[in-house]
């Protein structure tokens, strides 16, 4: 997860291959719930990990639960219905953890504080608290009347009299006493619907999880269908032993936009020559669709139903049982008028789509958007300005214009409000014809239901040849560039290269094959360089899952490396390797030709120096933290020595590129030089300050 205040996300020109989805925040929360109240041990699989299921877990422990995880695997020991009596619980802005929590407290009673962030204060549960006064709960609020934060206390419970609940604000407060009253069901519990209820597919899950639980819920037929709901005298939860969660549909819908869009459609003829290879060796680029696996045709959630709407777009989408695959049918996408109120939270992904349709789209029945994570129609409308686009809002609906031609469109640095559905259906911006980049503010808000949907999207997408972001870093040796471009990269979510470790790396990687440093043996180096899984991180250097960070530097890997860095085969296959590591979102290179021969056309070239006796100071204040004796007159000799040899070698001398700019750091602190860089490379980006 990007836990940094913003991501750029460049140029996408496509997707293709496969992702798997987390599992369902909707039937996660809910099944965490059930197994925590019913009687019996429930072991539950593929749970989502998540902001949303964290919140609810952490409040089930507080209530005396025992619980036990591994991995995506949660088994629950169920209370049955007895509960701690006393708790204070934050409850974050999650909304299907806090209104179904506030029933159940609620109907069994004790001394309960129920709050969350700003946003959860600001989101109504009034009509909620009023359904559960009828029963003769007893609920105060501790700040806005109708709005959290809530104490709960003893109920006096009168069960006799139909509960009445109002449908056209939130689904989420008739799940809620649905998946409560069954605990005090000691006669028929009848639950009426004022108003239309919005959201029916939302209240298909609870029924069809509280089917799983034991307790099958009284309907009449026809009309009233969605209006009353019986608890049937008697219902009990009991635990279904083992369950497994869904992939959450909702985020399936931005996979299925874009598959859509482009699909998988590259032109291989129009790339570089070691990109086309790279890519022709890797199988999930020649697809023609996007495959997406853990969710099915089948599944119980509504937000299915966006495969109907993104077919009326013109997008192609197939499944069975446990996949999906998705490609283009047709350009630009067909606009569409829709009641959305099937599909609310996938429903704001229709709208960014609508950006690349042949007319205007208009969403309807979308009144609920006022009350989620943010005002989500305004936020939505306010966003897509930015792009360009003109859009219309009303109180249940909203309307966007296209932008079909590429010079309507404007880099944007989209708001995403704490909201995660925001940040996720606004990186299908990043698809625009114009070749615009779109910048996500506070990435890491995709935490509340998929924190590796960015890392997810960059293991499909595809870009332009070039498009990828690349800041390089060079200099002299001890001037702090390694340590300057870490920073760098962690500030801005990039990958990092330490170029300095590839000749190192690549000779301890050959000697672990018996392989000599020598020309008779420069073949066989060059193809195991083709398989070698390398990564730099948290300072640290990865060789196939092992950290060599020490390994590769000692006497003997400086030897090796020498020798390596002498056969030009290696050497032209490293070259290859280190573009290689250009990859989505972008990369910070350092090293002391990065700018001038690996990455010429880098979009931000910096030189970084400092005097060699403020260098020969730095070397000698690293050696003694080591226990390493040194003498700094001759630390100072030995590099003046290394910048003659480097500034005067032949094959790719160290020097400055023309385009690069200059930084002296001697008197700079880290953050300092920091700062500079990340200016210069704000002020080379399309975005508005």
């Amino acid at each position: 997860m990007y836990s940094i205040p913003f991501l750029d996300i460049p140029p996408l020109a496509g997707v293709a291959g496969t992702v798997r989805l987390p599992g369902s925040k909707s039937i996660s929360n809910r099944v965490l719930l059930l197994a925590a109240l019913c009687e019996g041990t429930t072991t539950l699989h593929d749970v989502l990990a998540s902001d949303d299921t964290s919140v609810m877990l952490d409040a089930l422990k507080a209530l005396g639960c025992q619980i036990t995880q591994a991995g995506e695997t949660v088994t629950l020991q169920g209370l049955g219905g007895q509960l701690a009596a006393d708790a204070q619980l934050f409850m974050g802005n999650a909304g299907t953890a806090m209104r179904p929590l506030t029933a159940a407290l609620a109907v069994l009673g004790g001394n309960f504080t129920l709050s969350g962030v700003a946003r959860m204060h600001e989101r109504p549960i009034g009509d909620l608290v009023d359904a559960l006064r009828q029963l003769g709960c007893h609920i105060d609020y501790l700040g806005n009347s109708g709005f959290p934060p809530l104490h709960i206390g003893q109920p006096a419970l009168k069960l006799n009299q139909p509960i009445q609940v109002r449908g056209d604000v939130s689904s989420q407060f008739l799940t809620a006493l649905l998946m409560a009253l069954p605990l005090v069901a000691r006669q028929d519990i009848v639950i009426q619907v004022v108003g239309e209820l919005i959201s029916k597919p939302y209240i298909e899950i609870t029924l069809n999880l509280l089917a799983r639980f034991g307790v099958v819920v009284q309907r009449p037929e026809g009309k009233d269908r969605w209006q009353q709901f019986t608890i049937p005298a008697g219902a009990k939860l009991r635990s279904p032993g083992v369950l497994h969660v869904e992939a959450d549909a909702s985020s399936a819908s931005y996979f299925i936009a874009i598959g859509g869009l482009y699909g998988g459609k590259l032109d291989l003829n129009k790339i570089s020559e070691n990109s086309r290879i790279r890519l022709e060796n890797n199988p999930k680029f020649l697809n023609k669709s996007l495959r997406i696996e853990g969710l099915g045709m089948g599944s119980i959630q509504g937000d299915i139903r966006f495969v109907e709407a993104a077919r009326q777009m013109g997008i192609q989408v197939r499944g069975g049982p446990n996949w999906l695959e998705v490609a283009p049918a047709s350009w630009p996408l067909r606009a569409i008028d829709l009641d959305c109120n099937h599909i609310p939270d996938a429903a704001m992904t229709l709208a960014v789509m609508a950006l690349y349709a042949d007319g205007p789209s208009t969403l309807r029945n979308i009144a609920s958007w006022r009350v989620k994570e943010t005002d989500r129609i305004a936020a939505m409308a306010s966003e897509l300005r930015k792009l360009g686009a003109t859009v219309e809002e009303g109180p249940d609906f909203i309307r966007v214009q296209p932008l079909p031609d590429p010079a309507h469109w404007r880099a944007a640095a989209i708001h995403t409000y704490d909201d995660h559905r925001m940040a996720m259906c606004f990186s299908l911006a990043a698809f625009n014809p114009a070749g615009l980049p779109v910048r996500i503010e506070d990435p890491k808000c995709v935490g509340k239901t998929f924190p590796d949907y960015f890392e997810t999207l960059f293991g499909v997408a595809q870009t332009a040849p070039g498009a990828v972001p690349v800041l390089c870093v060079d200099g002299p040796t001890a001037s702090g560039k390694g340590t300057l471009a870490q920073e760098l990269a962690g500030r801005l979510g990039y990958h990092f290269l330490d170029s300095g470790s590839i000749y190192r790396i690549t000779g301890l990687a050959a000697g672990r094959q018996g392989l000599a440093p020598t020309p008779e043996f420069e073949t066989r180096i060059v193809a195991l360089l083709a398989h070698l899984k390398l990564r730099f991180d948290s300072g640290k250097v990865w060789l196939d899952g092992e950290d060599v960070s020490e390994l590769i530097r000692t006497e003997e890997a400086g030897v090796n490396a020498s020798k390596v860095s002498a056969l030009p085969q290696v050497r032209a296959a490293l070259v290859g390797l280190q573009h290689g590591f250009a990859q989505l979102p972008g990369l910070v290179a350092d090293g002391r030709d990065m700018g001038t021969v690996i990455f010429p056309t880098a979009r931000l070239k910096v030189y970084l120096t400092a005097s060699a006796e403020r260098r020969a100071q730095r070397r000698h204040k690293q050696l003694i933290s080591k226990g390493i004796s040194s003498i700094l007159p001759s630390l100072r000799a030995e590099l003046e020595a290394r910048d003659l040899r480097d500034s005067s070698r032949s094959v790719a001398p160290l020097k400055a590129a023309q385009d690069a700019q200059l930084l002296d750091n001697s008197d700079a602190t880290v953050e300092q030089s920091v700062e500079q860089v990340l200016a210069w490379w704000q002020s080379k980006q399309p975005f508005s300050p």
